[in-house]
């Protein structure tokens, strides 16, 4: 594969994947991590099942591996069958070609993200424009340190299912859901090692499945610390309630640079168009 030109490589990224309305044909393949990559060989999850509907579809972000499309498929059965739920809604996975977002996420890049709204799927006929307009709940309370009335057994029941699921390398959610788990399961704790409290993760829940096998183009992120998880995520509570002060040392942030086509894989320059 040949080396892209410094033109092609300051190309910014997310304008070029942006444009792809359609996947690559080719086998599936992830190439890249979760917020560096791309995708080949992506598949559109069908606007509507029997248990989901896929939200806001003129961005067009529905598209997936296929792993992917049978988690959300699989889960979304789960869901059906054991809470008082008729499914899931399904907000962003990834672009066609995968690759950075002209507008949102930083990850969602390489097939394997899906974010699941925290609003229960009671109607599951929604027209495409409903599918617009209809808004999730926030389920946080205290800037997220506590859930608040809104939240229900079943969100619980929701969470367990999609982080006890093998495939899964870590769920993102905001902190108070994280401990409310924490202090309320009396059972097997094992799914909340995948579950890891998250900046602004109260409106829906963050799904990040592992690589694939036979995928070695995938860059999976390192495993969660053993244990559950419980003690940091308290952590975060309590640095919510209680903010440390401010470090008087610290630079200033900086923005942070858009991705360009020579940031990413080399195999994300040929998955696009010409």
């Amino acid at each position: 594969m040949p080396p892209l030109d410094v033109t092609q490589s300051r190309q910014e990224a997310r304008q070029l994947f942006g444009a792809e309305s359609v996947s690559y044909p080719a086998s599936p393949a992830a190439f890249g991590g979760y917020a560096r990559g791309c995708v080949a060989g992506a598949e559109q999850l069908p606007e509507t099942g029997p248990t989901w509907q896929a939200m806001r579809l003129s961005r067009n972000r529905n598209w997936a591996l296929p792993i992917t499309l049978d988690y959300v498929q699989d889960l979304s059965r789960e869901v059906a069958q054991t809470t008082s739920w008729n499914g899931v809604y399904v907000g962003d996975m990834s672009q066609p070609r995968g690759g950075p977002m002209l507008t949102g996420h930083r990850s969602h890049q390489s097939g394997l993200d899906i974010d699941i709204w925290m609003r229960p799927a009671t109607n599951l006929n929604l027209t495409r424009a409903e599918r617009e307009t209809l808004s999730s709940i926030s389920m946080r309370r205290a800037n997220g340190a506590y859930v608040n009335d809104s939240w229900t057994e079943d969100h619980w029941r929701v969470l367990r299912a999609a982080a006890s699921d093998p495939r899964v390398a870590r769920i993102f959610v905001f902190p108070g859901a994280k401990v409310w788990m924490c202090d309320n399961e009396t059972g097997d704790r094992s799914y909340l090692r995948n579950i890891r409290p998250w900046w602004g993760h109260h409106y829906h829940f963050h799904v990040r499945l592992s690589c694939p096998p036979g995928m070695p183009d995938c860059e999976d992120q390192a495993a969660p610390p053993p244990g559950d998880g419980c003690d940091q995520a308290r952590e975060w509570v309590q640095n919510i309630l209680n903010p440390p002060p401010p470090d008087p040392n610290a630079p200033p942030p900086q923005p942070r640079r858009e991705l360009t086509l020579g940031d990413l894989p080399r195999q994300c320059a040929a998955i696009l168009s010409p």
